[in-house]
């Protein structure tokens, strides 16, 4: 029995032991200390106890006292808690104030719970950024395509990292400037000629305003030519026009042959009406025999008058074997 009590007893020293130095971290103490940090042993407990890493306030304010800056352990605390980078903000003040930026750790803070990067903002404040820009299509009022490429550089803007816009807004704002520009050129000749004027006219309307960056310098790092835009469109509204007029042809065409259409049924409604007379006629006869008003040699002269009309009917007709070719005669 004696055995099982003494590896109780181990195991129960041995969690005691690491318990103890868990809450009570003596060696990140010493540490400290030595580092010039003043800190007390219950304050490293009370952080372990908060759910705070001792060892990332305790380097963070050790860094801080090294660089010459001092830094509040609360707000350290306070700015772990709210789920920000204490490591990012300290050397984010560090850098600043090694190059003489205004940045203090309220701001500092505020940026990087903001979400962006408060570090490379101010390594951005020191060595600026070169953002190039897609390619910016144009039209010069001599209707020649121009493909511009820009490259902006920029510095990070410290007092409007926090609600400024970001570079997707200054790419809008440059490209739009790179259009207007070339759109007012009156020949694409004149830019191509001298493409730095887009980047004077562009720089000049201060894109920068209420962005988290400013800008240095807007370079034109190349335009290339593309389409006639301008003959693309004469040859769209030539074929429009062209398009216009065959539909308006073809309408009228319609309606020549619905005109048509309605004079050969009028007419073949007058031939109708003739050969309905003519069936008559025969009737007529009839009737007028009948009545006596009508008699067998009156007949008979009616019928040679009418041998006799067509007799000389086909006689003048053209090509007939009675006429005659001879045209004196």
């Amino acid at each position: 029995m004696a055995l099982p009590i003494l590896i109780a007893l181990v195991v129960f020293s041995v969690v005691i032991l690491w318990l103890f130095f868990y809450y009570v971290p003596l060696g990140l103490w010493i540490t400290a200390i030595f580092s010039g940090v003043p800190i007390g042993i219950g304050a490293l407990i009370g952080m372990r106890l908060r759910k705070v890493p001792p060892t990332v306030i305790v380097n963070a304010m050790i860094s801080a006292t090294k660089a010459g800056l001092t830094i509040n352990r609360d707000a350290l605390e306070a700015h772990y808690l709210a789920g920000g980078s204490v490591q990012n903000v300290t050397f984010a003040l560090i850098s600043a104030d090694k190059a003489n930026i205004a940045l203090d750790f309220k701001m500092a803070t505020a940026i990087d719970l903001a979400g962006r990067d408060v570090l490379q903002a101010v390594q951005m404040s020191v060595n600026p950024k070169v953002i190039d820009t897609p390619p910016v299509t144009a039209v010069a009022k001599d209707g020649i395509q121009l493909i511009a490429k820009a490259r902006i550089t920029v510095r990070a803007n410290i007092s409007q990292l926090v609600g400024g816009a970001g570079e997707d807004t200054i790419l809008a704002r440059v490209g739009e400037g790179v259009v207007s520009s070339i759109g007012s050129a009156a020949s694409h000749k004149a830019v191509l000629e001298n493409p730095d004027s887009i980047s004077k006219v562009v720089l000049a309307r201060g894109l920068d305003s209420g962005t988290a960056f400013e800008i240095l310098s807007i370079d034109i790092a190349d335009v290339d030519i593309g389409k006639n835009i301008g003959a693309e469109l004469q040859m769209d509204q030539a074929e429009a026009d062209k398009n216009i007029a065959q539909a308006k042809a073809e309408e009228r065409r319609a309606m020549a042959v619905a005109v048509e259409q309605e004079m050969k049924a009028k007419a073949q409604e007058a031939r109708a009406k003739v050969i309905e007379a003519e069936v008559q006629i025969p009737q007529a006869m009839a009737e007028a025999f009948r009545s006596g008003n009508l008699g067998i040699m009156d007949y008979y002269k009616f019928d040679n008058i009418k041998a006799d009309t067509e007799m000389r009917s086909s006689i003048a007709k053209p090509g007939s074997k009675g006429a005659s070719n001879n045209p004196n005669k």
